[in-house]
């Protein structure tokens, strides 16, 4: 991915933050006519490896699985909040008109071999993990065994697990860094003017903190 220093973000937890924010990841690989992409929900072992392990599942309809059988190579893209930049919302606009319009995002990619598993234990806990995680916040989560044990055993043999061990991962937060202070303050202003979503908020507060954040921040 290109990278200008300023964009760049190398902090693997913020890195890892943003994953977990934003689950639902691109999975990348190169199939026998080209490129394949799916959108596929991810859950991150922060402590799995080095750099984290990402696990999934896939169709057994879906021919990306039998792309990646092997040891294939992936790359997964997580996309985290992004917001069209109007040159109006800059300061400089006012003083000199040099200004143009731009896309301000946050983005981690990840790359690994992966490893697919057809084991129904770990199938059946990876669906467990994958939906404790989603219902959490609910007043009344909805749990795996809640639906009869014969109907999920038969979804689990309609699926196939992915693993892939990070061995390389970039974060980029392209959020008007390579702005003057002005320029970045009138940003913030105008996402929370213009575009009152929580994504515009989001974006707002990473243009004022200038990157990504951790605990530490």
């Amino acid at each position: 991915m290109y990278q200008p220093q300023h964009f760049r973000e190398d902090r693997l937890d913020v890195q890892h933050a943003l994953i977990k924010a934003h689950p639902l990841g691109l999975l990348i690989c190169t199939g026998e006519d080209g490129p394949v992409a799916n959108a596929v929900p991810f859950l991150l072992d922060a402590n799995a490896s080095p750099r984290g392990t990402l696990r999934a599942h896939l169709a057994r309809a879906n021919p990306q699985w039998r792309a990646l059988a092997g040891g294939g190579r992936a790359l997964v893209v997580f996309q985290g909040a992004d917001s069209y930049v109007t040159p109006s919302w800059y300061a400089t606009k006012r003083e000199t008109g040099k200004v143009v319009p731009t896309w301000n995002y946050a983005i981690v990619q990840a790359r690994g071999t992966a490893r697919i598993t057809e084991d129904r234990d770990w199938l059946a806990h990876h669906v467990s993990q994958l939906t404790g995680h989603n219902e959490a916040p609910r007043a009344e989560p909805w749990a795996v065994n809640d639906a009869p044990p014969s109907f999920i055993d038969a979804q689990l043999k309609g699926i196939v697990g992915i693993e892939i061990e990070i061995a390389a991962i970039e974060g980029k937060w392209k959020v008007s860094q390579n702005r003057p202070e002005s320029d970045r303050t009138g940003v913030a202003e105008g996402l929370e003017a213009d575009q009152a979503t929580a994504e515009a908020r989001a974006m707002a507060e990473m243009v004022r903190r200038g990157g990504g954040t951790n605990s530490s921040n």
